[in-house]
Parts: C-alpha cells; structure tokens; sequence
C-alpha cells in the first residue's frame, strides 16, 4: 500500500511528489538563477561559499554534488579540485540538470553528470571525498534514504554536508512568513511566471526539520561528528557529518 507523503502543505501519495516536484522545477528552470538573486538578495552565494569552505575540498578530491540543479556548487568544486579531481553533478530533473550543465560549460568547466534519484544514486560505496546538497534535500520524498545514500558513497573519512533552508531566530519569524507567504509568491508571478511553484517553495520549507531534527537524520545514517552553522539568523543551517 502506498504511503503519504507532503507536497508543501498537501497530502500526495508518496508516488505522486516526484512527478510534481519535476513539474515545479521543469517551469522555473529557465529564470531558477534569477529568482535566487532575488529571492535571497544575493546571499545564496555567499551561503554556497560558506559551504565549499567547510566542505574540506582540495585540489584532486572527488566530489558528488547531489540535486545539482543550475550547478552553482558544482561550479566553484570543480574550480577547487583542479584538473586532478572531479565532480559529479546529479538531479532528478533533466532540465535543471541541463541548465547546470550548461553554466558550467560556460565557464570553461566540465563535470559528468547523472539524472537520477537521490534516494537510488548510482555509484559505488566509500566513492567520494565529499558528498553535497544544497537547497534540493526538502524535495526528496525520502530524505533519510537519500541522507543513508549520500553516506554511503562517501569514503570514510569523508564529509556529507547539507545546506538547506531552515528554522530561524523566533524573533524573525512573523517577518519572514511575511515575505515567504506575500512577496515570494509574487517574485514567482512576475518573474518565473509561476506564482504556485514559490508558494510551495515556502510550504516546502516549513516541512523541512528542523536543525536538531536534521541532525539526528543524518546521525542516523552512521555519520559522525554531526554539526550545524546557522546562516542568516538560522533561515539556512549547513550541516556536516563524517563518515567513519
């Protein structure tokens, strides 16, 4: 029997949300860098600096990059790990996949990709020196098998790290359902022209646990040493556990 699951706020059969999720992110695909930009007035990029900083990546690591979407992150590892590494690139959805591929080409980059699903990645155990994702977990309809997946890949001694919107500083919090629930929706009508795909957006990230929450998935898995950052107030936390 096949089980529930949310999509935002709403109850969906746990088969549905892929398909639906694919839908969001197939319509906004093609304006997704922009509206980032807008979105977060730019700090998604420092958040994805921060991130490539405690991720522990050098020149000649191996690196997977899990919902790699437009490839922000994917960038700036293959910048770091040089001509002797690489990285992979992975998502669920081709066109993102696409639109990640192609920023990177652009850069003069390359990165091997695969469309796949989070929860069944296709890559040996002990692969990578580094597992990410970034703002893609919240979307998986099983986050801790795509959590137990990501460790498994990893090598021991490797990181498994998460950024991922989160619970802010309480004090913040009727602002920022504020702009979640009136402006955002509203930067999705003008701009992406799909006001439905950034309220689920919002709703997505109220589903999503919360720091501790996360923490404990990840420990989970068997990975060590588990801690968080908050960015931004606690909006976004990065996480990051070691595998033994």
């Amino acid at each position: 029997m096949t089980g529930k699951t949310h999509f935002g706020y709403r109850e969906v059969p746990e088969g549905e949300k892929a398909k639906r999720v694919g839908e969001v992110f197939s319509s906004v695909a093609p304006s997704y860098d922009v509206m980032n930009d807008l979105m977060s007035l730019g700090l998604h990029r420092l958040w994805k600096r921060f991130a490539l900083e405690m991720s522990g990546v050098r020149e000649g690591s191996k690196v997977l990059d899990v919902a790699s979407g437009s490839g922000d992150l994917a960038a700036a590892f293959a910048r770091r790990v040089g001509p002797t590494g690489h990285v992979w690139m992975t998502d669920i959805n081709a066109e993102m996949l696409g639109v990640g591929r192609d920023k990177l080409l652009d850069a003069g980059l390359f990165a091997p990709l695969a469309l796949c699903d989070a929860e069944k990645l296709p890559f040996p155990a002990n692969s990578f020196d580094c597992v990410s994702v970034a703002f893609g977990l919240r979307n998986m309809t099983h986050k801790d098998r795509a959590l137990a997946e990501m460790a498994r890949v990893a090598r021991p001694g490797g990181r498994v790290i998460v950024l991922e919107f989160s619970r802010p500083w309480k004090p913040l919090a009727r602002a920022y359902d504020a702009y979640s629930f009136g402006i955002l929706p509203r930067l999705g009508k003008y701009v992406a022209r799909d006001e439905a795909a950034y309220r689920y957006l919002a709703e997505s990230i109220r589903m999503h646990p919360d720091q501790e929450t996360l923490k404990a998935m990840m420990e989970a898995t068997g990975l060590a040493r588990v801690e968080y950052f908050n960015l931004a107030a606690g909006v976004v936390a990065l996480h990051r556990g070691w595998k033994t």
